[in-house]
């Protein structure tokens, strides 16, 4: 009889057990760390349940001004990889790498990207960007880059870890393809709207890339780091675009002081559009929490604002 009871108890636990041994435990999950909170996401999507990922520049956060901590010296000398964007977006990185003593591979996620210029941004000749490169660092807004990076984190993952080969690709296949379903419906939208009606004006030029790909003029009084103050000369020429050219709505930024655009828009009488996300997801309550959430909220957010 005990036999029989100890037998059952077993095969009551196995479901149980099977669902334990299906999650990696954490102590041996890779370990990595991601620059800004986009990348993050990524990272999330390819290396599923194998990978532990933390981030520097979380939710909401502005990684051009960004001062790391002492704790984020550490999480970069534990991490077994460290994924960040470059052309110049973190600006602070090398001095935290140096500091953390950091030997281990750093993987720049852009790679095979064709970058613009930071003088082609923003509709005027000044390069703000404060970084060590004169490129745009924003090359996720374009959806044809975020496969780009998709495909290097893949590659990394892959490197550091064969066994999980694999599941990597799947992955990694698997939300390219959400990629070209959101893409598709960028392009369609736009393709909806009247064509003098695609212009507006930003925060700050974090949108060349999805300006280049999907044909929306963006205009902002800010260069390609909110790092730069928007100069007296600059908002003046903006807001005299915005009433020669009737451009219909201003926008805010998630990482920006709204209250710049709040001038344009009182002195022209361009409406407030809403909020954009550029640099950086909102945290799980908010209205773009991954990637795919955030590019879709900024489709509907012009859309609305240029349709009408």
């Amino acid at each position: 009889m005990k036999r029989i009871i100890v037998a059952l108890l077993l095969l009551l636990a196995l479901p149980l057990g099977l669902a334990k041994a299906a999650e990696k435990p954490a102590a041996d999950k890779l370990n990595v760390v991601a620059s800004f909170s986009i990348l993050a996401d990524f990272v999330k999507a390819v290396g599923g349940d194998r990978v532990e990922v933390s981030m520097l520049v979380g939710p909401n956060g502005d990684a051009h001004v960004y001062t790391p901590a002492p704790a984020d010296a550490k999480k970069v000398n534990d991490a077994r990889l460290v994924f960040i964007n470059g052309l110049g977006f973190e600006g602070w990185l090398d001095r935290l790498i140096r500091a953390s003593g950091r030997e281990s591979p750093v993987i720049v996620t852009t790679i095979g990207v064709t970058p613009r210029k930071a003088t082609e941004t923003g509709g005027h000749g000044h390069n703000h960007n404060h970084g060590s490169s004169d490129a745009d660092p924003h090359a996720w807004q374009s959806v044809a880059n975020a496969k780009i990076y998709i495909a290097n984190i893949r590659d990394a993952l892959v490197k550091a870890d064969p066994d999980g080969k694999a599941d990597y690709e799947a992955a990694a296949a698997a939300y390219l393809a959400k990629l070209d379903a959101v893409d598709r419906e960028i392009k369609e939208t736009v393709a909806r709207l009247p064509p003098e009606r695609r212009r507006v004006i930003s925060t700050h030029a974090a949108f060349g890339y999805f300006e280049d790909a999907y044909g929306i003029d963006f205009i902002a009084p800010q260069g390609v780091s909110t790092e730069s103050e928007a100069s007296a000369r600059d908002v003046g020429r903006i807001i005299n675009q915005i009433k020669k050219q009737n451009i219909p709505a201003v926008f805010l930024e998630n990482i920006s002081d709204p209250r710049l655009m709040r001038q344009i828009s009182d002195e022209t009488g361009a409406r407030v559009g809403g909020t954009l996300y550029s640099d950086a997801l909102t945290d799980p309550s908010g209205p773009a929490p991954t990637y795919l959430d955030m590019m879709r909220h900024n489709l509907q957010t012009l859309s609305a604002a240029l349709a009408s």
